[in-house]
Protein backbone atom coordinates (compact mmCIF):
# COMPACT_ATOMS: atom_id res chain seq x y z
CA UNK A 1 0.00 0.00 0.00
CA UNK A 2 1.47 3.24 -1.20
CA UNK A 3 -0.12 6.27 0.69
CA UNK A 4 1.34 10.24 0.52
CA UNK A 5 2.52 11.86 3.58
CA UNK A 6 4.22 15.19 4.10
CA UNK A 7 7.97 14.80 3.71
CA UNK A 8 8.70 17.76 5.90
CA UNK A 9 6.74 14.60 8.96
CA UNK A 10 6.92 11.47 6.89
CA UNK A 11 10.47 10.81 8.71
CA UNK A 12 9.67 12.03 11.82
CA UNK A 13 10.22 9.50 15.27
CA UNK A 14 8.80 9.80 18.58
CA UNK A 15 11.84 10.60 20.30
CA UNK A 16 14.79 12.83 18.44
CA UNK A 17 17.29 9.72 17.03
CA UNK A 18 19.95 12.36 17.11
CA UNK A 19 19.80 13.06 21.09
CA UNK A 20 20.47 8.98 21.09
CA UNK A 21 24.57 9.13 20.30
CA UNK A 22 24.56 4.94 20.46
CA UNK A 23 27.71 3.58 21.57
CA UNK A 24 29.22 1.30 18.63
CA UNK A 25 28.59 -2.26 19.74
CA UNK A 26 25.71 -1.93 21.62
CA UNK A 27 21.94 -2.79 20.49
CA UNK A 28 21.35 0.79 20.86
CA UNK A 29 23.41 1.25 17.58
CA UNK A 30 22.48 -1.82 16.22
CA UNK A 31 18.71 -0.11 15.69
CA UNK A 32 19.96 2.94 14.81
CA UNK A 33 21.83 1.41 11.86
CA UNK A 34 18.97 -0.41 10.89
CA UNK A 35 16.25 2.37 10.87
CA UNK A 36 18.91 4.73 9.13
CA UNK A 37 17.37 6.93 6.49
CA UNK A 38 18.92 5.89 3.32
CA UNK A 39 18.89 7.05 -0.43
CA UNK A 40 18.47 5.66 -3.42
CA UNK A 41 20.04 7.21 -6.17
CA UNK A 42 21.30 5.19 -9.53
CA UNK A 43 21.01 1.99 -9.99
CA UNK A 44 18.35 2.27 -6.76
CA UNK A 45 16.25 4.35 -8.29
CA UNK A 46 12.40 4.31 -6.93
CA UNK A 47 9.80 3.53 -10.23
CA UNK A 48 7.58 6.58 -9.22
CA UNK A 49 3.92 5.52 -11.51
CA UNK A 50 2.91 9.35 -10.71
CA UNK A 51 6.36 10.57 -12.30
CA UNK A 52 5.69 7.84 -15.25
CA UNK A 53 2.24 8.99 -15.60
CA UNK A 54 2.82 12.77 -16.00
CA UNK A 55 6.06 11.90 -18.35
CA UNK A 56 4.67 9.24 -20.67
CA UNK A 57 0.39 9.78 -19.94
CA UNK A 58 -2.17 7.32 -18.95
CA UNK A 59 -0.78 3.62 -17.50
CA UNK A 60 -2.58 2.03 -20.63
CA UNK A 61 -0.31 3.79 -22.56
CA UNK A 62 2.50 3.06 -20.56
CA UNK A 63 2.31 -1.12 -20.25
CA UNK A 64 2.40 -1.40 -24.14
CA UNK A 65 5.32 0.40 -24.05
CA UNK A 66 6.82 -0.29 -21.38
CA UNK A 67 8.35 3.17 -20.65
CA UNK A 68 9.08 4.26 -16.58
CA UNK A 69 10.31 6.89 -14.61
CA UNK A 70 12.83 6.35 -12.02
CA UNK A 71 13.20 8.84 -9.51
CA UNK A 72 15.57 9.45 -6.23
CA UNK A 73 13.67 8.83 -2.92
CA UNK A 74 14.64 8.35 0.35
CA UNK A 75 13.56 4.89 2.52
CA UNK A 76 13.35 4.31 6.59
CA UNK A 77 12.08 1.75 8.60
CA UNK A 78 10.63 2.15 10.98
CA UNK A 79 8.75 0.50 14.02
CA UNK A 80 4.55 1.50 13.06
CA UNK A 81 3.29 -0.81 15.63
CA UNK A 82 5.00 -1.32 19.17
CA UNK A 83 4.54 -4.92 20.01
CA UNK A 84 3.47 -6.19 23.23
CA UNK A 85 6.61 -8.20 23.28
CA UNK A 86 9.72 -7.35 21.80
CA UNK A 87 11.58 -9.98 20.32
CA UNK A 88 15.52 -8.81 18.69
CA UNK A 89 17.16 -11.41 16.89
CA UNK A 90 20.76 -10.49 16.75
CA UNK A 91 22.72 -11.42 13.49
CA UNK A 92 25.96 -13.43 14.76
CA UNK A 93 27.40 -14.39 11.16
CA UNK A 94 29.22 -12.79 8.24
CA UNK A 95 30.55 -13.85 4.87
CA UNK A 96 34.39 -14.87 4.82
CA UNK A 97 34.99 -15.84 0.81
CA UNK A 98 33.04 -18.26 0.03
CA UNK A 99 32.45 -18.82 3.68
CA UNK A 100 30.38 -18.30 6.82
CA UNK A 101 32.11 -17.05 10.18
CA UNK A 102 30.04 -16.72 12.98
CA UNK A 103 30.60 -13.21 15.03
CA UNK A 104 31.20 -13.59 18.88
CA UNK A 105 31.76 -10.17 19.49
CA UNK A 106 30.00 -8.93 22.76
CA UNK A 107 26.95 -6.72 22.34
CA UNK A 108 25.72 -4.37 24.57
CA UNK A 109 21.76 -4.05 25.36
CA UNK A 110 20.17 -2.77 28.69
CA UNK A 111 17.74 -4.33 30.84
CA UNK A 112 15.28 -1.27 29.68
CA UNK A 113 15.62 -0.03 26.15
CA UNK A 114 13.09 2.34 24.72
CA UNK A 115 11.94 2.25 20.89
CA UNK A 116 10.79 5.96 20.43
CA UNK A 117 13.81 6.91 18.36
CA UNK A 118 13.02 3.59 16.42
CA UNK A 119 8.98 4.41 16.18
CA UNK A 120 7.20 6.73 13.81
CA UNK A 121 5.71 9.62 14.98
CA UNK A 122 2.16 8.52 14.27
CA UNK A 123 3.06 4.92 15.89
CA UNK A 124 -0.54 3.32 16.09
CA UNK A 125 -0.53 2.00 19.93
CA UNK A 126 1.13 4.62 21.54
CA UNK A 127 -0.59 7.72 23.46
CA UNK A 128 -0.17 11.07 22.01
CA UNK A 129 2.42 12.97 23.82
CA UNK A 130 4.19 10.13 24.80
CA UNK A 131 7.79 10.43 24.10
CA UNK A 132 9.17 7.06 25.29
CA UNK A 133 8.27 3.48 24.55
CA UNK A 134 9.81 1.17 27.22
CA UNK A 135 10.38 -2.30 27.64
CA UNK A 136 11.50 -4.90 30.73
CA UNK A 137 14.43 -7.27 29.22
CA UNK A 138 12.85 -11.29 30.61
CA UNK A 139 14.99 -13.52 28.52
CA UNK A 140 18.36 -13.70 26.57
CA UNK A 141 19.13 -16.76 24.00
CA UNK A 142 22.83 -17.61 23.73
CA UNK A 143 25.03 -19.66 21.47
CA UNK A 144 28.61 -21.09 22.06
CA UNK A 145 30.13 -22.52 19.34
CA UNK A 146 30.67 -22.40 15.88
CA UNK A 147 28.51 -22.04 12.73
CA UNK A 148 28.96 -26.00 12.51
CA UNK A 149 28.25 -26.92 15.65
CA UNK A 150 27.43 -25.24 19.07
CA UNK A 151 24.82 -25.55 22.36
CA UNK A 152 21.99 -23.33 23.01
CA UNK A 153 21.36 -21.91 26.87
CA UNK A 154 18.88 -19.20 27.97
CA UNK A 155 18.73 -16.70 30.64
CA UNK A 156 14.71 -16.09 32.02
CA UNK A 157 13.53 -14.01 34.75
CA UNK A 158 10.94 -15.55 37.21
CA UNK A 159 8.51 -12.72 37.69
CA UNK A 160 5.35 -11.92 38.84
CA UNK A 161 2.48 -12.42 36.01
CA UNK A 162 2.39 -8.93 33.88
CA UNK A 163 -1.77 -8.05 33.61
CA UNK A 164 -0.88 -4.74 31.53
CA UNK A 165 0.57 -6.62 29.23
CA UNK A 166 -2.19 -9.46 29.21
CA UNK A 167 -4.69 -6.17 28.43
CA UNK A 168 -2.25 -5.11 25.75
CA UNK A 169 -1.93 -8.37 23.78
CA UNK A 170 -5.87 -9.01 24.52
CA UNK A 171 -7.42 -5.22 23.98
CA UNK A 172 -4.90 -3.34 22.04
CA UNK A 173 -4.09 -0.81 25.09
CA UNK A 174 -2.96 -1.13 28.59
CA UNK A 175 -2.28 1.38 31.51
CA UNK A 176 1.79 2.64 31.52
CA UNK A 177 3.78 0.44 34.19
CA UNK A 178 6.58 1.43 36.12
CA UNK A 179 9.74 2.48 34.41
CA UNK A 180 12.24 0.67 35.84
CA UNK A 181 12.76 -3.07 35.03
CA UNK A 182 10.42 -5.81 36.11
CA UNK A 183 11.65 -7.29 40.05
CA UNK A 184 12.41 -10.80 39.38
CA UNK A 185 15.21 -13.45 39.64
CA UNK A 186 17.35 -14.55 36.53
CA UNK A 187 17.84 -18.25 35.42
CA UNK A 188 20.47 -19.57 33.82
CA UNK A 189 19.28 -22.95 31.94
CA UNK A 190 21.41 -25.14 30.23
CA UNK A 191 19.45 -28.50 29.36
CA UNK A 192 18.44 -29.68 32.60
CA UNK A 193 20.99 -27.49 34.37
CA UNK A 194 19.11 -24.72 36.31
CA UNK A 195 21.06 -22.09 38.03
CA UNK A 196 20.47 -18.60 39.80
CA UNK A 197 22.71 -15.64 38.16
CA UNK A 198 22.66 -12.15 38.84
CA UNK A 199 21.19 -9.81 36.36
CA UNK A 200 25.02 -8.53 35.41
CA UNK A 201 25.45 -11.78 34.38
CA UNK A 202 22.94 -12.10 32.09
CA UNK A 203 23.86 -8.45 30.78
CA UNK A 204 27.53 -10.02 30.25
CA UNK A 205 26.14 -12.67 27.72
CA UNK A 206 26.78 -13.15 24.55
CA UNK A 207 22.85 -12.65 23.06
CA UNK A 208 21.82 -14.59 20.27
CA UNK A 209 18.08 -13.28 21.01
CA UNK A 210 16.48 -11.17 23.22
CA UNK A 211 13.33 -10.87 24.29
CA UNK A 212 11.64 -7.63 26.28
CA UNK A 213 8.06 -6.82 27.71
CA UNK A 214 6.16 -3.61 27.31
CA UNK A 215 6.31 -1.39 30.19
CA UNK A 216 5.32 1.82 29.09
Amino acid sequence: EVSTEDPETAFCTLANREDLNPEEGSIHHCLYQFTRNEKLTETNKLLCDVCTQRHYGPKKNIKTEKKYVYTNAKKQMLISLAPPILTLHLKRFQQAGFNLRKVNRHIKFPEVIDLAPFCTAKCKNVAEGNTKVLYSLYGVVEHSGTMRSGHYTAYAKMRSMNNHLSDLVLRGQAAPRETEPVKGQWFHISDTRVQAVSASKVLSSQAYLLFYERLL
